[in-house]
């Protein structure tokens, strides 16, 4: 998609409200006054409606409104990852990747309870907390609905502009931060519209390679744009637009004082035999643009969706043609594209007042499409090379994909505390490799006392290789060169698992609520994902054993003016076996995993996060913190240590002035906590990250 189309795109979706709102000013008073009250009621209901299809029954559930979101020490100006932090067994990663209950990146997200096909991000968030009415992570033995990426389920009910008006801010601070927005939202007659347009540009792109507040060339820049409309058609059915686009530009940052002789593989580029990594100029763009269009309809015992869905996606690399290939033996363009295509369609029917049927399809197809150049030496049978003239290899391709999934499930209520929702899925897979499971999901609730929930469940998963993900070099290209890929490269398969959920939650009165939840997750072909090369994009391999297991503390008190919640969790992950996309590892770290289960690289054993916020009359204090044990590193064994531990506290304080004026002041890291998230150890880690320093940031809005 050309820039002026993508402008054009996001202008369009964006502002389709600011015009639509234009057009409603012109519209007589009592219309104007009169319309919303119905609105809200249709559309709560629908939405209601629309929720039934997708129950969370004997899952486990964090959810956070907008007015929670906005509490948060950054609100809504934060990325989603930030957001989701927040939530049980949530660890963080470099690169703003989230792992829930030590899986590497098996998250699906979706909007509106639509799924959102995957895309070749890897730095930026794509969505954003600032057009959420509601984030919801959903975990643990899912009901039959959610497959295919089942770590965790990430569902965003969008804003829709049920209530007229809208918001223009300014946000910034440390680190060079500046993020200007504008959203507006309202309803003309059946219709509701919403949109939201956001800039940002700041000097922490990309978490630092050494500890430093601003790190050398890191700057990004990104525009973000998502719209939403509905019409309702009668009491009863609803057709709705949701749209986005999100244009992301990064540069790589560079660890300053280092020499490509000393430092890195240390070789010649046409005469010059030395390079400073101070002046290294590796970017990344990252682009992304999505719609989905889905048809409601509810009739008396049945309700049901179907939404057509899509993405695009593309990430760009441009590399520093000659300071790279000093350093690394190759410099490499890459240039990768994926469109994915696709149908959901679910329903539920409720049978009796015990029964309710529940069942669905989706089928997804995908293109990528993958071009590189690259630059390399020749080298002779020790390594060296054999002339500084760089060769350059043209290496493209490009594959489809197709997904079909089926499930249907019952939720049976036997007893009047006590659901019970059992059901089976299928999934197939045409990809690289054909393969399918049809997949038993058990799952209950049970209320035995007053204030007590029991909920558990037993879930059968399959899990494909992130498909846009699978490395694409042809290895003969690059044999007797200084990027030579020999070595054993089978393809990555799908993880299968047998997934065990059992959770308890008591409410102690009408203001504190305790739970716990444990888990144990027996996997074959564990997938994980590495990062190779000088283009920074994760590729998957495959444990051929995996073990996950863990347990998990709740508490949220609420009283008044007053909010408090913490979670604590502990866990283990572990592979066995490499048995794909094997020539990007050690022969020594091959060896000893095929016969012992090592910790995954971003296995986490403890992780904690707490927050809370108090409302003085118009003014709110908060504060949050997250605490880590240390990813793992590589000790006398692989991933055989950990980093040291970590705690970040961020605080903020927000005040609502008249006319719909407010501010905030936020301090994010307020101790100044310098931790390292990786250290460049461990199986599949490309390269040191830092947490970010203390920076301290203010933002003005104004409401209209």
């Amino acid at each position: 998609m050309t820039p002026s189309l993508r402008l054009f795109i996001v202008s369009g979706v964006s502002l389709l409200a600011l015009g639509a709102g234009l057009a409603q000013a012109q519209d007589s008073k009592p219309k104007k006054d009169e319309q919303p009250v119905e609105v809200v009621v249709k559309a709560r209901r629908l939405d209601a409606a629309r929720d039934s299809i997708q129950p969370d029954i004997g899952a486990s559930s964090f959810a956070l409104s907008k007015a929670a979101i906005q509490a948060l020490p950054g609100g809504d100006n934060q990325p989603l990852n930030q957001v989701v932090l927040q939530a049980p067994g949530v660890v963080q990663d470099s690169y703003g990747q989230l792992h829930v209950r030590g899986d590497h990146n098996g998250v699906q997200y979706r909007l509106n309870g639509v799924i959102l096909p995957e895309g070749l991000s890897n730095f930026g968030n794509v969505l954003s907390p600032r057009f959420a009415a509601g984030v919801q992570l959903i975990t643990g033995a899912l009901p039959a609905q959610y497959g295919l990426r089942t770590a965790g389920v990430i569902n965003i009910t969008t804003q829709s502009g049920i209530r007229n008006g809208g918001e223009m801010s300014i946000y910034g601070g440390s680190h060079g931060d500046y993020e200007p927005s504008v959203s507006y939202g309202g309803s003309r007659g059946n219709d509701t519209f919403f949109g939201s347009l956001s800039y940002k540009q700041n000097q922490l792109g990309i978490e630092a390679p050494y500890n430093a507040a601003t790190p050398l060339h890191d700057r990004t820049s990104q525009i973000m744009g998502f719209g939403y409309y509905d019409h309702m058609i009668d009491d009863n059915s609803r057709v709705s637009l949701v749209a986005g686009v999100s244009d992301q530009s990064f540069q790589i940052p560079n660890t300053p004082g280092l020499n490509s002789v000393n430092d890195g593989a240390g070789y010649a580029v046409n005469g010059t035999k030395s390079f400073s990594s101070d002046t290294l100029d590796g970017r990344q763009r990252e682009t992304t643009d999505y719609v989905i269009a889905s048809y409601l309809k509810t009739t008396g015992d049945f309700t049901g969706q179907v939404s057509l869905f899509a993405r695009a996606s593309r990430l760009t690399y441009q590399p520093d043609w000659n300071g790279e290939l000093a350093f690394n033996g190759i410099s490499q363009y890459a240039d990768k594209r994926d469109t994915a295509v696709g149908i959901q369609a679910e329903g539920a029917w409720t049978l009796n007042a015990r029964h309710t049927l529940r069942a669905g399809v989706i089928v997804s197809g995908d293109r990528s499409v993958s071009d590189t150049l690259s630059h390399v030496f020749y080298v002779d049978n020790s390594g060296a090379q054999t002339s500084d003239v760089p060769v350059v290899i043209t290496d493209n391709a490009a594959r489809s994909n197709v997904t079909q999934s089926l499930y249907i499930q019952d939720e049976w209520n036997p007893f009047q505390n006590f659901t019970l929702n059992y059901g089976l899925r299928y999934d197939k897979l045409d990809s690289y490799r054909t393969e399918d499971q049809l997949s038993p999901r058990i799952n209950f609730v049970w209320t035995p006392l007053q204030g007590m929930t029991v909920h558990g469940g037993y879930a059968r998963y399959f899990t494909p290789p992130p498909y846009e993900l699978i490395a694409s070099q042809t290895q003969s290209l690059f044999a007797g060169t200084s990027f030579d890929l020999s070595g054993q490269n089978d393809l990555p398969y799908a993880e299968r698992d047998n997934y065990y959920d059992l959770g308890v939650q008591q409410r102690f009165g009408a203001h504190l609520t305790l739970g716990v939840d444990a888990y144990n997750r027996v996997a074959r072909y564990l997938i994980d994902e590495g990062q190779f090369g000088a283009p920074i994009i994760l590729t998957p391999f495959n444990y051929k054993c995996g073990r996950n297991k863990g347990v998990e503390l709740t508490a949220n008190y609420q009283n008044g003016p007053f909010t408090f919640y913490a979670n604590y969790a502990v866990g283990s992950a572990q592979g066995r076996q490499i048995v794909s996309s094997q020539f990007n590892f050690a022969p020594d770290d091959q060896a000893y995993v095929a016969d012992h289960f090592i910790y995954v690289d971003h296995n986490q054993t403890t992780t904690a996060s707490a927050g809370g916020s108090y409302l003085i009359g118009r003014t709110r204090l908060s504060l949050d913190a997250l605490f880590g044990s240390g990813l793992r590193t590589d000790g006398a064994i692989p991933n055989g240590l950990h980093l040291p531990s970590y705690t970040q506290v961020n605080v903020s304080a927000s005040h609502d002035f008249a006319h719909g004026i407010s501010a905030r002041l936020d301090v994010i890291n307020l101790f100044d906590a310098a931790y390292e998230i990786r250290d460049g150890g461990g199986i599949g880690v490309g390269a040191p990250q830092w947490g970010p320093r203390r920076g301290v940031f203010v933002g003005l809005s104004k409401s209209f």
